[in-house]
């Protein structure tokens, strides 16, 4: 066959501490022939995987006579998906059809449906780029996709992780820098922490930093994005932080399409291990799409009514953005307020259908002095129990530790008997 014959797989690496993000498959057009509608039905909901926002798919009826029919007179995309149901003794020679109006560099994924290690090894060896069993999942198809055009030859990215309040002064800001603290310090990784609220972003207070560049001189440059003008804008807040921090300016506004943040954010995951959105409380295109696009998301919600409808709708609309993807996760902040009754954390969870990672206790004096001071909590009080939370949370949406039954880590801090009545 004259199908690009696929370069032997490298040896695979020792598993990185730190799980990498997931890769979008670059702008490519993808042509599906099928012979039943329910593998065409499979593979048009592929396309709902954020790892393809940038395909172009088609489906056709027809399998390999059908490809073969509409190549003599058509050009080949990069890919070629095509489903046979002849007997494993025929499949090569018809795929030898097709490789004849086919140009070399295109790839062809095939979907049989017979469980033949000969014959995938036979069809590897001609060329051909996988050969799937059906019946198969979506993300089996976007996942042999994505070997064949976004891993090749690359590196691995960093991990995207945004952090989104349910409410406006929930503590989603202050837990995103907090968990990227813990990250940094606990896993000695590079973090990198982006503010998103470009009217009131709070990351450059936090820690204390008033950089003359940051996210807004990075989307406003006239000039594509490279990865030298991406380390001159971000600035060093401490070992193994680094910022890219909000213009807090009201004389102008932040209006942005869909994808205005994707090309920057793809840049800062080439550059870090460890990429922390800080998402603002609001709702519009641009925010849509980054919550559908990175790797976790975690809500941060205090334990009232109002902020259980908000997670309730968030969660809901994030899991249908990403069917394919991990479901959000779930922070309850600011538990145990004083004279406030509250929701009960785990009842609030299984509303909400998220994982628990966290409660954070309400502690007026403690993060008031970080606030006041541009500190995290650890630095005002490295022995406080609160620390071992956020470690918690960066374990788990880095990747490193799974939670335990119920929603809640190991190292959670047990809140003592009179909190728990009060809550």
């Amino acid at each position: 066959m004259s199908f690009l014959t696929p370069e032997p797989k490298k040896p695979e690496e020792p598993a990185a501490e730190i799980a990498s993000g997931a890769r979008l498959i670059p702008r490519i057009t993808i042509q599906a022939f099928c012979d039943h509608s329910q593998t065409a039905q499979l593979v048009e909901s592929a396309i709902h995987d954020r790892r393809m926002s940038k395909v172009a798919l088609t489906t056709h009826n027809g399998g390999i006579d059908g490809a073969v029919e509409t190549y003599k007179s058509n050009p080949t995309p990069n890919l070629i998906i095509v489903e046979t149901t002849l007997p494993p003794d025929e499949i090569p020679a018809a795929l030898e059809r097709l490789a004849e109006v086919c140009d070399a560099s295109t790839r062809v994924i095939v979907l049989g449906h017979v469980n033949d290690v000969l014959l995938y090894r036979e069809l590897i060896r001609s060329g051909i780029s996988e050969y799937i069993v059906l019946p198969a999942s979506a993300q089996q198809i976007v996942g042999a996709i994505t070997e064949l055009f976004a891993s090749e030859n690359a590196a691995p990215i960093g991990r995207t992780i945004g952090f989104v309040s349910a409410k406006g002064g929930a503590g989603g800001s202050t837990v995103a820098h907090n968990v990227s603290w813990a990250i940094a310090t606990a896993l000695r990784q590079d973090t990198l922490i982006i503010d998103m609220d470009l009217a009131f972003g709070t990351v450059g207070l936090n820690f204390n930093q008033d950089p003359p560049h940051g996210i807004a001189d990075v989307l406003q440059a006239n000039v594509k994005i490279d990865q030298t003008m991406l380390d001159r804008l971000m600035s060093k807040a401490a070992n193994h932080i680094n910022l890219l921090t909000a213009p807090v300016t009201l004389d102008r506004t932040f209006d942005f399409e869909g994808r205005e943040f994707e090309q920057v954010i793809e840049m800062c995951q080439n550059a870090m291990p460890v990429v922390v959105l800080d998402i603002p409380h609001a709702w519009n295109a641009w925010i849509r799409h980054t919550l559908a696009t990175v790797d976790e998301v975690v809500i941060v919600a205090e334990p009232d009514l109002a902020n259980l409808r908000n997670a309730k709708n968030l969660a809901d609309t994030i899991r249908a953005l990403r069917p394919t993807e991990s479901a959000p996760s779930l922070v309850l902040n600011k538990l145990a307020m004083p004279r406030r009754p509250e929701i009960n954390a785990a009842e609030f969870a299984d509303s909400v259908e998220c994982q628990l990672l966290g409660q954070i206790p309400f502690d007026a004096a403690l993060f008031g002095t970080a606030a006041n001071n541009g500190q995290m909590i650890a630095e005002v009080s490295a022995s406080n129990r609160i620390n071992d939370i956020y470690r918690s949370v960066g374990m788990h949406v880095t990747g490193r530790q799974a939670m335990q039954a119920g929603g809640r880590s190991a190292s959670l801090m047990k809140l003592p008997a009179f909190l728990k009545k009060r809550a």
